[in-house]
């Protein structure tokens, strides 16, 4: 019989391969060193029973697949987040969507209500789109991912203000963004501590 630390190694490395992570990503996703998930994956140490609890919800299955040596058969059961990616991607343009439906029937309104173009709207739908975005990705992707739709999230309101309001030539709008794209790098660098 295996013994559970060889169990454990050969599910984690599956699961990680599986889900196209490196070592350094998934390291990155449970806060421990790269050197720490290949340890693992070697069945040179264990990983601490919450960073199991952690790994399981990251991978989508339970901590009895963890330490079982389950066949194939049994994975594909346990695990359907690739069937719901192209649903989950839907849903989010969808959400992006509704801005721009919303922003369309504003711009449409205007010109025959009042008979002047709103084409703002449309350059304010953009950073709008990006907050979306950025909060579904927050739920379902990668924390990497989240730091780069803000960065142009950023950049996007400054040149959407900048372009409403060309005419003043407010240039210098753009300095505002550079000490907040800083934040927003080493915000991306913190890292949580381990206990």
């Amino acid at each position: 019989m295996k013994e559970i630390k060889d169990i454990v190694a050969k599910n984690l490395a599956e699961l990680r391969t599986k889900h196209g992570y490196t070592q350094g990503e998934l390291a990155e996703m449970v806060n421990y060193t790269d050197k720490s998930v290949s340890k693992w994956e070697h069945g040179e140490a264990m990983p601490p029973i919450d960073v199991l609890k952690n790994l399981a919800d990251i991978y989508k299955v339970t901590l009895d697949y963890l330490v079982t040596d389950a066949p194939d058969e049994i994975y594909g059961k346990l695990y359907n987040d690739k069937q719901n990616t192209p649903n989950k991607i839907i849903i989010t343009l969808l959400a992006v969507s509704v801005v721009w439906i919303v922003a369309t029937i504003l711009f449409f309104n205007g010109l025959l209500l009042t008979q002047q173009s709103f084409w703002q709207l449309f350059i304010y739908a953009v950073p709008l789109s990006i907050i979306i975005l950025i909060i579904f990705n927050g739920i379902w992707g990668r924390r990497i991912y989240t730091f780069i739709l803000i960065s142009v999230g950023l950049w996007a309101t400054l040149l959407s203000l900048y372009i409403s309001f060309i005419e003043y030539n407010i240039w210098t709008v753009f300095l505002i963004g550079v000490p907040f794209q800083i934040a927003t790098i080493l915000w991306s660098q913190l890292r949580k501590t381990k206990k």
